[in-house]
């Protein structure tokens, strides 16, 4: 029985480290509509995450006006583009409306750095930087 008891309080001792060695990541959601960007063209947004994190950051878009928003990550040792899509709006009734621009971020190492997105007609004459969207990380490693 002596032997069971230990055995059992071992086996739970090792559990309970193992599960706070488990880094957990978050996400963290920015999202800015275009009556936001229509009041303001500038945003700027400072965050601190954690190794791990995923940043989603959602975008108002209108692609039937030949705009669409551009990203530039300043140091990618510290953060990358995990992935981007486009969701559609939501009135599919409405011809024209906007959707959304979105992508995900993932903070892979320890430093500092900045995402610029700017809203711009592509082609060469087209309206640049309409909208820009600034962020600036802190990213720090979880102990």
């Amino acid at each position: 029985m002596k032997l069971k008891m230990i055995l059992l309080c071992t086996v739970l001792a090792v559990s309970f480290s193992l599960l706070s060695c488990v880094v957990t990541s978050r996400d963290v959601n920015i999202e800015i509509s275009c009556e936001q960007f229509s009041e303001n063209p500038h945003f700027m947004n400072s965050l601190k995450v954690n190794v791990g994190d995923k940043i989603r950051v959602k975008l108002c878009s209108n692609p039937t006006t030949g705009f669409k928003w551009d990203y530039r990550i300043i140091d990618e040792t510290v953060l990358i583009k995990e992935d981007y899509d486009f969701e559609e709006p939501k009135d599919e009734g409405v011809v024209g409306a906007a959707g959304q621009e979105i992508w995900t971020f993932e903070a892979v190492n320890p430093g500092s750095t900045q995402v610029d997105l700017e809203y711009s007609q592509p082609w060469e004459g087209g309206q640049k930087a309409e909208w820009k969207f600034t962020l600036f990380l802190q990213v720090v490693q979880v102990e």
